[in-house]
């Protein structure tokens, strides 16, 4: 009988969460006996490719989503922190955020069957349960992905739902916007690579939230003053991935 990793072990004691294409997320505890909770990412096997392939592209791909959290912790980032590393067995484990996700915090934002039971809609807005405005947040979202730039690191999946808001340890002060799900991450000093990662945050926004334009306004005016003397040029690089964009909806 072949014996059981340590990983397996941990997955086994742990509760599944999700499940997407490339891997599963689990809560579960570095402890037999509990304690604090951590987010295991787990990269299954994938059948339709070659085992050798499959175990290449799984530990490299762990070990690079690791690394990019890691650099951005050096650089004062707000994500989460590693917790542990398996590259081998497609395991990394993470702190577990208690917060709400953005996209269920903004307008329109949570819409897959999250409504109040009986079809009832709720008046209470989620943001009031933190001490910020909705323009409030948006800075912080513009500044975290700023410092997560200035440390060249592309995120490649930036939408509101890859976003945690986290009551702060003081109750008079604001509370941390936490980036998440570094699974598509990757480091780069190109300017194109930062603009393009701004421009899937405002598609992500405009299919997502109504009206967002305000919105999204905030978050790059906030980006921008963190960027300081980088900005300019971004933000002439995100006009031109834009009108790319335009070009390639109006061909189809």
């Amino acid at each position: 009988m072949a014996s059981i990793s340590a990983s397996e072990k941990l997955l086994a004691s742990s509760r599944l969460i999700s499940q997407g294409a490339e891997a599963k997320v689990y809560k579960g505890s570095l402890t037999a006996a509990g304690g604090v909770p951590v987010l295991f990412k787990h990269r299954f096997k994938k059948q339709y490719r070659h085992p050798t392939l499959d175990a290449t592209l799984t530990k490299a791909r762990v070990a690079g989503e690791a690394r990019a959290l890691l650099r951005c912790l050096r650089s004062g980032v707000n994500v989460p922190g590693v917790r542990m590393v398996d590259a081998a067995e497609g395991l990394l484990g993470i702190e577990w955020i208690d917060g709400s996700s953005v996209k269920r915090l903004l307008p329109s934002g949570a819409q897959d069957g999250e409504e109040d039971q009986g079809g009832v809609a709720d008046d209470h807005n989620p943001l009031d349960t933190f001490p910020v405005s909705v323009v409030g947040l948006m800075r912080l979202i513009g500044v975290e992905i700023a410092k997560m730039h200035l440390a060249d690191i592309i995120h490649g999946d930036l939408t509101t739902s890859n976003m945690m808001l986290r009551p702060s340890s003081s109750s008079d002060t604001q509370p941390d916007l936490v980036l998440i799900d570094f699974g598509l991450s990757y480091h780069s000093t190109l300017v194109e690579d930062k603009a393009v990662d701004l421009y899937v945050l405002e598609r992500a926004f405009a299919s997502t939230h109504p009206d967002s334009e305000p919105m999204f306004a905030s978050v790059l005016e906030a980006y921008g003053a963190k960027m300081g003397k980088e900005w300019p040029a971004l933000r002439r690089r995100l006009d031109d991935v834009r009108l790319r964009g335009r070009k390639r909806s109006m061909v189809g």
